[in-house]
């Protein structure tokens, strides 16, 4: 007869097996990445695959504490995903054609404000 912990062992091995192999293709995908998304895509989600890994050793451990680790690895996973986006925004605004033809519609206003707060009055 099968009992219910020995399902949980045979899934959580298997899920293990599964995330593993999932981890080394997208290790593989930031080394071998051809562009910069690419590799960012990889590494965001290396940390849901690490999620997935610290829940199934939790889940295969019992020990409760890997959760809070997981839920924090998220938070820093959430927040070095969107460090990288703005890093390709602005990198990608210095190069674009687009922003150089807003940026002259925008200096005579800076420079307008300049003039206004630039002055003031002498002591």
């Amino acid at each position: 007869m099968i009992t219910p912990a020995d399902i949980v062992a045979v899934a959580s091995s298997a899920a293990l097996v599964i995330l593993g192999v999932a981890l080394i293709l997208t290790v593989w995908r930031v080394v071998a990445g051809p562009t910069l998304p690419d590799r960012i895509l990889a590494l965001d989600m290396l940390t849901g695959i690490s999620i997935g890994l610290i829940a199934v050793i939790a889940v295969k451990t019992g020990f409760s504490l890997y959760i809070d680790i997981a839920i924090s690895l998220g938070l820093v996973g959430f927040l070095a995903t969107v460090a990288f986006a703005r890093f390709v925004l602005s990198r990608g605004n210095i190069q674009s054609p687009a922003s150089t033809s807003s940026a002259k519609i925008s200096s005579p206003a800076k420079a307008n404000a300049k003039k206004r707060h630039g002055g003031g009055k002498k002591r």
